[in-house]
């Protein structure tokens, strides 16, 4: 079996985000940049099943710029095998991904594709489902336990009631959720051979897909800032605070 598995360079989740003075972007200057946590959660389930015996082999794909192929190293040191960088500098929406990772599960023929649910930044929980509908592959989302039996998938997934369990017919989709596994740490030994594993650079264009934004993005401003709690005499402060201040009633 064939395991393709998606990651995306993101900020750092322990980084402080800061809006750029003129509201157009997040500001990006010397910050750090990682691999998005869901996709750790992801490379980790794929490594998994390597090890298991149930995969042959663990591909992973990202669609970003040049700087990408640094998270890329990453999940080739915690265990996969090759590479595959879809380099753009356009501001990638999920679509876009989508479309383009469409086109590599078509080169690759991948029995299962494994994203994390959703990335950190822009926070749409898209991409993997939209990847099953252009692929035509069956889908599991959010799941917290992935269990490959023959040609069949068992998918433990989180909804709002609880737990539902799905099977699936291989190939599918899976998108993972926190409560999957955890992840492991890259060794040094491990980090050194990951820079000769093989990483194959495609581009878009190569793809024949367009990955350009839809989106146009108008202003970016940081949450407003809280502000402190007061302790109320009685309910008829309360209300009146509610009504006159706080003008939610």
């Amino acid at each position: 079996m064939k395991v393709l598995v998606a990651v995306k360079r993101v900020i750092d989740y322990n980084v402080k985000i800061r809006v750029k003075p003129d509201n157009s972007d997040v500001d990006l200057t010397n910050v750090k940049m990682a691999m998005n946590p869901f996709c750790e959660i992801a490379v980790e389930e794929a490594v998994r099943l390597k090890e298991k015996g149930v995969a042959t082999e663990v591909v992973v794909v990202t669609v970003g710029p040049k700087a990408a192929q640094e998270q890329l190293r990453t999940a080739l040191a915690l265990g996969a095998d090759r590479a595959i960088h879809v380099e753009t500098d356009e501001r990638v929406e999920s679509l876009g991904a989508a479309k383009a990772m469409a086109k590599v599960v078509e080169q690759e023929s991948p029995q299962l594709v494994i994203l994390g649910k959703q990335a950190i930044d822009s926070d749409n929980n898209q991409t993997g489902q939209m990847l099953a509908a252009l692929t035509g592959m069956s889908q599991g989302t959010f799941a917290s336990e992935v269990t490959v039996n023959g040609d069949k998938l068992q998918v433990i997934r989180e909804i709002d009631g609880g737990l539902q369990t799905v099977e699936l017919a291989l190939p599918a989709v899976v998108t993972t959720d926190l409560r999957l596994n955890e992840p492991r740490y890259a060794k040094l030994p491990d980090i050194m051979k990951a820079k000769k594993k093989p990483l194959d650079v495609t581009t878009p264009a190569d793809l024949g897909v367009e990955v350009a934004s839809r989106v146009k993005l108008l202003k970016v401003e940081p949450p407003a800032e809280r502000q402190g709690g007061v302790k109320v005499g009685s309910v008829d402060e309360l209300v009146d605070k509610l009504k006159n201040e706080a003008k939610v009633i």
